[in-house]
């Protein structure tokens, strides 16, 4: 037997049908095999048997021999258990992990495309609520804060205070302006 043709799909198909087939073989022979004992032994007294003697030494020995037989036919079905497990862990293997990745490729497109989508909306959204107001010039840097609270020559007086300032304020919305729509 060479052992290099185990490794092949069609040499292990035919070494599984050949060790198969001849556990089916064996097992249908310990079987009959187990009948005859049985029935010879259940005919067969031996000096000073009682009632059941005979039926239960022919059952005892039978059954070693029924033993075997089932020994046999797992044995043949773990030949064809063997087949399949090859065929599904060594040669299928490369296939389904070939179609796992794609899969796994096609969700992550999925998650990037929709995640583009996310930030398009949100950069579009970002775009119309900072729109550029009609009175302000185009490409001018628009103030956070009305001129008039800015006084270059005081830094400690840039910000109005909260309370008894001279200038309150009432809201926090006097520091911004209001935009369209609003």
């Amino acid at each position: 037997m060479d052992i290099n043709a185990l490794f092949t799909d069609e040499g292990l198909r035919a070494f599984t049908a050949t060790v198969r087939d001849q556990h089916v073989r064996d097992a249908q022979q310990y079987g009959q095999i187990a009948d005859i004992v049985r029935r010879r032994l259940e005919q067969t007294p031996i000096e000073g048997d009682r009632w059941m003697s005979k039926k239960l030494r022919a059952w005892k020995v039978s059954r070693q021999l029924k033993a075997m037989q089932k020994a046999s036919g797992e044995a043949a079905s773990k030949a064809e258990a063997l087949y399949a497990t090859y065929v599904n862990e060594v040669l299928e293997l490369p296939q389904r992990r070939a179609a796992a990745e794609a899969k796994r490729l096609e969700r992550k497109q999925g998650r990037q495309a929709a995640l583009g989508a996310a930030v398009a909306k949100s950069l579009d959204k970002t775009v119309t609520a900072l729109s550029i107001p009609t009175e302000q010039a185009p490409g001018a840097v628009p103030q956070a804060r009305p001129a008039e609270f800015v006084t270059p020559d005081n830094p400690w007086n840039q910000w109005p205070m909260a309370a008894g300032g001279e200038r309150p304020t009432s809201t926090i919305n006097d520091y911004f302006a209001k935009g369209e729509g609003q």
